[in-house]
């Protein structure tokens, strides 16, 4: 029996195969992992072409309608999480081919926020790079975040967790979105503020915002000058929702104290970006939803899902 072809995905760090059991699937399926980043929808679609299921990683490779109408073969797609911006569901179902989600777990950009926040304010990683360095003791003079306020853009699941964190640490949780509430932020136990009070007052902003048409921009050029001097800017959601020049422009005229960046309006960051030569400008690579245990759960189910729909019931299916 002639086995379906099968694409992992934006596997960089060459884990996918270990984290789950995909034996199950050895003798219907030819597994292949991309570990490379396919930079366009030209180069994903040669290096596609001839594969009957694809494995995504939300929001890494965009499906758009022309990479559907490149691939003949492809019958299913399963990607990472439950809502993936990057697929023109509409273009596939026009070519029929069916589109699966995964549960994720936990709430790993959490503990991103939290260490960003840490790094910004006491140097951590900075002055361990020193010391390991030959340096014989610190140059840095850290912020004491207790007693500071911690500005939340979006107090949704993430967001309300990041508040309990900012009150663990001594801190003063403040929220604002566009459909926040005073009685929402009264049930958090956070205080609400409007947007412009938020900018003007908070020590650390940390968002906490889905992307879409509503949040892209949210964050403007006058948001960011209303921003302390001594403030610093989190962001673990999504880039565009920050504009990401205004943002350059306040860190290299040092108006704002720093900035903590998970996430980027073009990913990778490219190599000459000025964001990477910037020292106040603390930089990791979309580490947010990168787990052990969130990806032994998405690869799990994206198992199942491809075992499922062989079996006829496709299970999790987006449309």
């Amino acid at each position: 029996m002639t086995r379906l072809r099968c694409a992992i995905l934006d596997d960089y760090q060459n884990v996918a195969l270990t984290l789950a059991d995909w034996s199950v699937l050895a003798d219907r399926v030819e597994i292949t992992s991309f570990t490379n980043i396919l930079t366009s929808t030209d180069e994903a679609a040669r290096a596609l072409h001839g594969f009957d299921i694809i494995c995504a990683m939300r929001e890494r490779t965009p499906f758009p309608r022309g990479l559907f109408e490149a691939l003949p073969n492809l019958k299913l797609l399963v990607t990472s999480g439950m809502r993936n911006a990057a697929i023109d569901l509409a273009a596939a179902k026009h070519r029929n081919v069916t589109v699966c989600g995964t549960a994720m777990v936990g709430n790993p950009t959490i503990g991103i926020a939290t260490g960003l926040l840490l790094e910004l304010t006491r140097k951590i990683g900075f002055e361990n790079a020193r010391m390991k360095a030959g340096a014989p003791w610190q140059v840095t003079l850290g912020a004491d975040v207790g007693g500071k306020t911690l500005g939340i853009i979006g107090l949704g699941k993430l967001g309300t967790q990041m508040a309990a964190i900012g009150k663990a640490l001594g801190m003063k949780p403040i929220a604002w979105s566009s459909n926040l509430t005073r009685e929402a932020c009264a049930a958090a136990g956070v205080a609400y503020a409007s947007k412009d009070e938020l900018f003007a007052t908070a020590d650390v902003i940390t968002i906490h915002l889905v992307l879409s048409d509503r949040s892209r921009g949210l964050v403007s050029a006058a948001d960011i000058a209303r921003m302390k001097p001594t403030a610093y800017l989190i962001n673990t959601a999504r880039g565009p929702i920050v504009d990401e020049d205004a943002l350059l422009q306040a860190l290299q005229d040092k108006t704002i104290a720093g900035a903590g960046l998970d996430t980027f309006s073009v990913e990778p960051l490219p190599t000459d970006h000025p964001f990477r030569k910037l020292d106040n400008v603390v930089l990791t690579p979309h580490l947010g939803y990168v787990t052990r245990e969130n990806y032994q759960r998405i690869y799990t189910e994206t198992i199942e899902g491809i075992a499922a729909w062989m079996a006829g019931q496709p299970v999790r299916v987006l449309e």
